[in-house]
């Protein structure tokens, strides 16, 4: 067996259980087409990794290649350099990606105008309109109802698969872990007591005599907003941009994708999936986990 560390990148095979499993052939067909070292298994017909160079020296040099390879299979498969898989800070989405939901939809839909704000979420997402404005026209369509809506859209949020796993894992392991959503203060706090983030941000949804507003407190966490949470964060933590895990799903998150370490698009809007490599399209929040090197029994739940 070589010296895995003579590699300079790992290939990470991840399969959702739920639809299918990691065969003995899956793996040897992605030995083959990165020509890897022996693969190390993760978890049992779940996830492996296995140790090749660049993509450049492959068989099929695109990673968009190699997972059409497993076309038609619940599979996802990443590559991540060698070096500094372990990241020290995670930086993650909220909406479609820590939790299944999209918050300022549900809230709509107790209203009555779900379709209406969600049809306006779908084309900011995928970056069709710009963020700002569309969270504006967005809570606007929100002012005279009670906010006791908020209450019973928290009832219908939940936590996606790994939620609980990943922000555990990293932070037992010394990574710090922040939340930071284009959503509301109001489920962010919720969430990442749930989680364990050590911290959350997100926007505050303005009320008076128990009913919104129809407006946002200033300035508006958004684009820019998220990017900067993760440059504050590395520069507190004394880190470099390579220590650092960001995650999400709509263009609201490009800025923040583009620049950390790992950079991972969860579930994306195919705007994001064009722009970032590193995609989890098939699996779950596990998968963040598997891409840095942890084995499933190391995985913290509580």
């Amino acid at each position: 067996m070589a010296d895995s560390s003579s590699f300079s990148h790992i290939l990470v095979l991840v399969a959702n259980r739920g639809a299918t499993s990691l065969t003995p052939v899956d793996i040897q067909t992605a030995r083959d087409l990165v020509r890897g070292d022996v693969p190390v298994t993760l978890s049992a017909g779940e996830a492996v990794e296995i140790a090749c160079n660049a993509p450049a020296t492959w068989e099929q040099p695109d990673i968009g290649a190699v997972r059409e390879v497993f076309a038609g299979r619940a599979m996802d498969v990443l590559v991540t350099p060698h070096a500094n898989r372990r990241k020290h800070l995670l930086v993650a989405d909220m909406d479609s990606t820590i939790v299944s939901c999209e918050t300022l939809d549900d809230i709509a839909a107790h209203a009555g105008i779900g379709e209406k704000i969600a049809d306006i979420t779908r084309r900011s997402m995928n970056g069709e309109i710009e963020f700002e404005s569309a969270l504006r026209e967005r809570v606007a369509l929100l002012r005279g109802l009670p906010v006791s809506l908020l209450k019973r859209a928290w009832q219908n949020v939940k936590l996606n698969t790994g939620a609980v796993e990943l922000v555990r894992t990293m932070r037992a392991n010394g990574a710090r872990t922040a939340l930071v959503s284009g959503g509301f203060t109001f489920f962010t706090s919720r969430v990442a007591a749930l989680c364990g983030f050590d911290e959350n941000h997100a926007n505050t949804l303005l009320d008076a005599d128990g009913h919104l507003t129809g407006t946002v407190g200033q300035p508006i966490l958004g684009p820019d907003a998220k990017l900067a949470h993760l440059r504050r964060l590395v520069a507190a933590g004394g880190l470099d941009m390579n220590d650092a895990m960001a995650t999400g799903d709509g263009a609201n998150d490009l800025a923040m994708l583009r620049v950390a370490g790992a950079g991972i698009a969860f579930h994306a809007k195919p705007a994001v999936r064009r722009e970032i490599t590193s995609q989890v399209n098939h699996t779950t929040l596990r998968t963040l986990l598997f891409a840095q090197g942890y084995r499933a029994e190391e995985f913290v739940t509580a």
